[in-house]
């Protein structure tokens, strides 16, 4: 999921899976952690993203004369020439200094780039001279240049990186990002220079983009208050800043609470079924923690990665509850109480701002317009994939009955007893398959090869950048004609401090207006080898790596004017598309005998053992769109209660939510509990907005049918898409964007036969 610009671009599913957790710094809804993918993404992405959802537009990164009242301003709070958010970077694509940057750093840098920013718009609002699109809208984007510079790395290292410092930044500045946004969004004068171009702009004769761009600011304005009285701005303000402060809260809670569940024992057998090196890194695990045994910790996702291997099914009950629980166990860092107050406080704002549910106010400007829209959709889905995962389960029960087990499959169950069923089948074993698939020979020779050969990109790396991280790796990406293109960064084992899932977000942001090329990056939370060990993954993490390099290379390939319409700053319910559409690529005959090669010998996979692979690509997807189907609809009930609604019982009302979408099966439960949805919660990037996930890939999977039907993986096929789609960012309406592309308006023919659900459900 892109994370939301300053939120990051995840899968989603921040981003794996649906990031896959995708930022949010722009006045346009940014993708974050386009990420989850989560693994997820798959985006985005976690953090201050709601509050964030403004500076991407609105910000840039050349460098705006401060006032001398700005400087006496910052020199008050400790902010001068020894930061090294003072000036641009003068690093190559003005990539961050990490170098030189330090905790402390960061605060006297956000507070005075606030300052900055509220200097320069408060010179537009008031400029003396009539309104035009230069010395207002223009101004804008120039606007914010050093608050940029400081939010970019402070949001990565929040996400991926951070420590109790940061946290605690975070959380004093989040009420104050918040007001910041309102002082903006919410400016009478401002708005009224922006109505006057507005109302103007058929006579201005404007190119299609400033004309967009312009439509864009009017509408973003109206959606975030601007016509509101001044009592009742007052009163947004005042729910915003709150808002902000509790999905801090949530977002920290869940770190905390994620790190804190971890699953820890002396004993050894406890982990049997699983392979040496993967004792071997919980052992290390343990030890990075100062802990005796073992340790095995909680990914994002209710279930964890190591229950399909664990013999011993008390050790999987223990894990799943742990993932469960997590937080929901009357402690400091259980969310409950957060989650309702936040949901409570969405409902009151879209009342405010004249709108029947936070959903309803937060679809609006996406593609699906309405909720009633993006539940048609889901709700047809609903009885195919739940149909296809009653089967899997009977599947699974019939081995535990011919085993004796003398019990009901459970969701601790599912994923061992499906992978018997899976090599039962399709005569398939990760031990088999994980040989083929060392982390660095996925990565440059399967996503940087489809690149290369869809797209003619080339890729060095280089070490003379300084990371935040040593396991952070800088590749620098040339275009086919050998022009520097975009900085590309990467990051993807887990550490305690990371956020969970998988995104894309960038440190510099594309913009042809502010001369301005690309530095991107992935983050993931794959499992780390222990030292000396190769990072040998598995097919579901490679999936991963593509879906956040979908993202990334959205964010490189983006050829806009204005910051604002850059890259990734898309609907959310567009920005999962490059990232799953990306995903094709890993299983794409001539891309995968590239890069799916033995760690050890080289020797390519065994075609019988690649076409068993490709063979099981439908298999466990009733389970797969259920899980995440369940999540959606939930984030979608939540943001469908009405204002007037109580304070909820979190547990409760899922349970109900479940039921009334006929999603509650006790052995598929939702890829995110309510409690633990970082996408939904830790920021507004990804609120009323899960469904992207499913709707983009209707869009992906119709967009890699055209492929396969005008020649797959070719130069030609891989430019125009580029073009027509890649490049564009929000220039253009995504609707007709797409379908000037694809020559055709998208339907569900090619999700549903990708995902084995062919016949099953409605197309359209």
């Amino acid at each position: 999921m892109p994370q939301d610009n300053m939120a990051t671009l995840h899968k989603n599913e921040m981003v794996r899976e649906p990031a896959r957790q995708k930022s949010d710094l722009s006045l346009q809804s940014k993708p974050q952690r386009a990420c989850e993918f989560m693994t997820t993404t798959p985006v985005r992405p976690r953090t201050l993203r709601f509050i964030l959802l403004l500076m991407s537009a609105l910000t840039s990164v050349t460098m705006i004369a401060q006032t001398s009242g700005h400087l006496t301003s910052a020199s008050s709070n400790g902010f001068g020439q020894a930061n090294p958010f003072y000036a641009p970077s003068t690093l190559p694509f003005e990539a961050p200094p990490f170098d030189k940057i330090r905790d402390a750093d960061f605060q006297p840098a956000i507070e005075a780039g606030m300052a900055q920013q509220k200097t320069e718009i408060e010179a537009i609002a008031n400029n003396p001279d009539p309104p035009t699109f230069e010395n207002t809208i223009v101004a804008m984007e120039k606007s914010g240049q050093l608050l940029d510079r400081a939010l970019t790395p402070f949001h990565c290292l929040t996400g991926a990186n951070t420590n109790p410092t940061l946290q605690k930044i975070e959380t004093e500045e989040a009420p104050k990002l918040a007001a910041h946004k309102d002082f903006i969004y919410l400016n009478t004068k401002l708005f009224e220079r922006i109505t006057a171009i507005y109302q103007q702009r058929a006579l201005l004769k404007l190119d299609p983009e400033s004309l967009r761009l312009v439509e864009r600011y009017y509408e973003k304005f109206i959606h975030e208050g601007a016509k509101l009285s001044e009592a009742e701005k007052v009163e947004l303000k005042k729910l915003n800043e709150e808002a902000s402060t509790l999905s801090t809260a949530f977002k920290n809670k869940l770190l905390a609470a994620t790190k804190e569940g971890a699953y820890t024992t002396d004993d050894k057998a406890a982990l049997a079924g699983l392979s040496e090196a993967r004792i071997a890194a919980a052992a290390q695990a343990a030890t990075s923690r100062k802990t005796e045994g073992y340790l095995i910790p909680l990914q994002n996702t209710t279930q964890q990665p190591d229950l399909v291997s664990l013999n011993n099914r008390a050790t999987r009950q223990v894990i799943f509850g742990r993932s469960w629980e997590r937080t929901e166990r009357g402690d400091a860092n259980d969310t409950r109480d957060t989650i309702a107050h936040l949901a409570q406080l969405r409902a009151q704002k879209a009342k405010l701002l004249g709108y029947p549910s936070y959903a309803a106010w937060k679809i609006e400007d996406q593609m699906a317009k309405t909720p009633a829209a993006a539940l048609r959709f889901m709700d047809a889905i609903v009885p195919a994939a739940t149909a296809k995962a009653t089967e899997e389960a009977r599947n699974s029960q019939a081995i535990i009955d011919r085993q004796n087990g003398g019990f009901q499959l459970q969701p601790w169950d599912w994923t061992y007893y499906a992978d018997q069923v899976r090599k039962a089948r399709y005569d398939i074993d990760d031990t088999q398959v994980k040989p083929y698939f060392e982390l660095d020979n996925v990565l440059q020779n399967g996503v940087f090869y489809a690149a290369n050969q869809l797209y003619g990109l080339t890729f060095k790396e280089r070490h003379d950048f300084p990371v935040y991280h040593p396991d952070v790796r800088v590749f620098e990406v040339f275009d086919a004609n050998g022009k520097h293109l975009a900085l590309f960064y990467c990051d993807y084992f887990k550490r305690d401090n990371k956020n969970g899932g998988a995104w894309m977000s960038s440190f510099v942001e594309q913009s042809r207006l502010l001369g301005k090329l690309p530095v991107v990056y992935n983050v993931a939370n794959l499992p780390k080898p222990a030292e000396g060990e190769p990072a040998l993954i598995s097919f579901t993490d490679v999936t991963t790596m593509f879906h956040e390099f979908g993202h990334a290379l959205h964010g490189m390939f983006s050829d806009a004017e204005y910051p604002m319409l850059a890259g990734t700053s898309t609907a959310r319910d567009f920005v999962e598309f490059p990232s799953q559409f990306n995903e094709h690529w890993a299983l794409y005959p001539s891309t995968f005998a590239h890069y799916a090669k033995h760690y050890k010998t080289g020797a390519p996979m065994p075609e019988g053992l690649a076409a068993r692979i490709r063979k099981a690509q439908t298999f466990n997807k009733g389970y797969d769109m259920t899980e995440l189907l369940a999540a959606a609809e939930l984030d979608m009930q939540w943001h469908l209660l009405p204002p007037d609604a109580p304070l909820l019982k979190p547990d409760e009302f899922e349970k109900q939510a479940l039921e009334k979408t006929h999603l509650e099966i006790t052995y598929v439960p939702p890829r995110y509990r309510s409690t633990y949805f970082s996408h939904i919660w830790a920021g507004d990037g990804y609120s009323a907005g899960y469904y992207a996930y499913l709707w983009t890939q209707m869009l992906a999977d119709d967009a890699y049918e055209w492929f396969v039907d005008n020649g797959g993986l070719t130069r030609a096929n891989g430019d125009r898409f580029r073009q027509m789609v890649l490049s564009r960012g929000n220039t253009q309406d995504l609707a007709r964007m797409y379908e000037s592309w694809r020559g055709a308006p998208p339907d569900t023919k090619a999700m549903l036969k990708y995902r084995g659900l062919e016949g099953t459900a409605p197309t359209k």
